[in-house]
């Protein structure tokens, strides 16, 4: 199980929300490419990167500190918040990004997430964020009537390479993530499915590595930043 330590841009700093609430930002690093090679450096294997600005503004804000971390780290990137067209997913892909995530247009504009993943095979993702088990759009501010595991088995047969599910009420909050939903919708498509939200301790990472579901991987920010995750000792654990 891959651990991606998550960097979330907000006005060229690397924050993080509780509940996805922009006015509840900790920003932990004013220099995002720094910290991103820090984690490198530690030996993290991914990178996962969000657009806070961009999300809400529906095209990318935060290209200048993204474009610093591709240039000053050699491993894989996906980023989220604010693509929502084919010419940002080339753009953003022309770059060096190994992935981008289509949260918003995945549920506004479907037929936008099959093209994108039938032109870059293997580097599309779709981003569900759901709280209490449907889906949330535009940076989490708007609610919608669509079920996580309908959404996703929506994509089944368009190639995307994996699901990045967020449980919004537990992102930030280190108060552990949603396992079960999480494990639910891995065992419901044969997707790939990634965990974000709530990943707070080794202990959280464990139970979602031995959950029952074959997960591909989690999400953590706010525990590595705190030092309540060691990133060493969290991926030796996933490589056990």
């Amino acid at each position: 199980m891959i651990l991606y330590p998550a960097i979330d841009l907000k006005d060229g700093q690397a924050v993080r929300l509780v509940h996805g609430d922009m006015n509840e930002a900790t920003v932990f690093n004013d220099d995002p490419a720094a910290q991103a090679k820090a984690f490198v450096d530690a030996g993290c294997e991914w990178l996962h990167l969000v657009d806070l600005n961009g999300a809400f503004a529906g095209t990318p804000v935060n290209a200048a500190p993204v474009e610093a971390i591709l240039k000053a780290c050699p491993v894989p990137t996906q980023l989220g918040g604010g693509i929502r067209d084919l010419a940002t997913i080339e753009g953003w892909l022309d770059k060096g990004l190994a992935r981008v995530i289509l949260g918003t247009v995945a549920v506004e504009n479907p037929d936008l997430v099959r093209a994108a993943a039938k032109a870059f095979p293997d580097q599309v993702a779709v981003g569900i964020d759901a709280r209490n088990g449907f889906v949330a759009t535009k940076g989490w501010a708007e609610e919608t009537d669509v079920q996580v595991t309908d959404l996703a088995k929506s994509f089944e047969d368009a190639g995307v390479a994996a699901i990045i599910y967020t449980d919004i009420l537990r992102d930030g909050a280190m108060g552990g993530p949603n396992i079960q939903s999480t494990a639910d919708l891995a065992r419901a498509v044969t997707i790939p499915v990634i965990a974000s939200g709530g990943v707070s301790s080794l202990k959280d990472l464990v139970a979602l590595r031995d959950c029952g579901a074959d997960l591909n991987g989690a999400i953590s920010g706010r525990a590595l930043y705190d030092g309540a995750i060691e990133l060493e000792e969290a991926l030796a654990a996933l490589k056990a």
